[in-house]
Parts: C-alpha cells; structure tokens; sequence
C-alpha cells in the first residue's frame, strides 16, 4: 500500500496541493499534520508510522514536508525501515526500496543540512557584521529611556495601576512591568 503524508506548518496554510500530488502518485491513504514540523509531537506522523506494514511505502511531495533536520530525517526514515515499509520522496524523485535511491536519499539529506546551516552561518556573519557598524537589529524599544523611568515612578512610588500606567503611555502591561 503507498501511504502519503502531508504537513503543513500552520492552521492558515493547504494541504490540497500536497494531497493533489500524492493522489497523482497513487496514494491510497493520506495522513496529514496541520503542526511545524520542528516539533517532533506530530499526531497524524505518529499515527501513520504505528499503521505501517512490511511492504508499504510512505509518499511525501518534498521530503522537507516529512522533517526540518538531517537528524530528524534520518530516524523517521529508519523507522519506516524498521517497519518493512519503504520511502519516497516525489520532488526529489527519491524512492529508499531500491539501493540507489537509498544512496540519493542520504546525498540529498546531507545537502540539505548543509544548505540550512549555511544559511544560518551567513545570518549570524551579517548580524555581527551590522553590529560592528552600529546597527542594531530587532524591534525598537517601545519606550524612552525617559518614558521608563517615569513608568517605574508612576509604578513604583504612586503605585498607579498597571493597567492605567499602560494606557497612558500607549504601550501593553508587559511592556510597564519590564520598564
């Protein structure tokens, strides 16, 4: 039997496109996370692998769709070993019941780690990089240094409401008990 599985990472997104390509492969059955597929808690996943049996093969449009990291790859894919099952990946055309796909699945997933964690090396090199010119990145403060120390007054020594001190200055109660 060829079993699909589709994520998404969030409730706004679609699976059609995914369940519309894993149709055209021949998948009879589609198990389907709306959930990041960083957390390895994915409920229709755990559910697909507990139904595998010898001979069956997991279908998957992308194999990005599966895991977020090498590592994580890695052991789900083993897992569908273990259970006699096979994996295919269709962008990628990977297919683990053969030998040579075995081979290209492994290349493919190294690639794809090293990609990702290049990424994340030129991101942290353009931070420091912006840093030693003075940039600062992220979101400006929502108050003054001014503006903190008299939100800290009207807290601290007129012990005003939290709530009414955060109106005043147009700014959330978290935002009033950090000052």
């Amino acid at each position: 039997m060829i079993i699909g599985y589709a994520r998404v990472s969030t409730d706004d997104q679609n699976l059609d496109s995914q369940t519309d390509a894993l149709s055209a492969a021949g998948v009879e059955k589609v198990f389907a996370d709306k959930i990041s597929g960083s957390r390895r808690a994915r409920p229709e996943l755990d559910r697909m692998l507990e139904q595998l049996r010898d001979g069956d093969v997991v279908a998957v449009t992308k194999y990005d769709r599966l895991a977020r990291s090498l590592k994580d790859l890695l052991e789900i894919v083993e897992a569908i070993g273990e259970r006699g099952a096979g994996f295919r990946s269709l962008a990628e055309d990977i297919d683990t019941t053969t030998p040579a796909g075995r081979l290209v699945f492994h290349v493919f997933a190294s690639i794809a780690q090293f990609e990702r964690e290049r990424i994340s090396e030129r991101t942290r090199e353009g931070l420091t990089s912006a840093r030693k010119r003075g940039r600062v990145g992220g979101r400006p403060p929502a108050l003054s240094a001014a503006q903190k120390k008299e939100v800290r007054r009207m807290r601290d020594e007129e012990q005003r409401a939290i709530a009414e001190i955060a109106r005043l200055f147009k700014v959330s109660e978290r935002t009033v008990r950090r000052a």
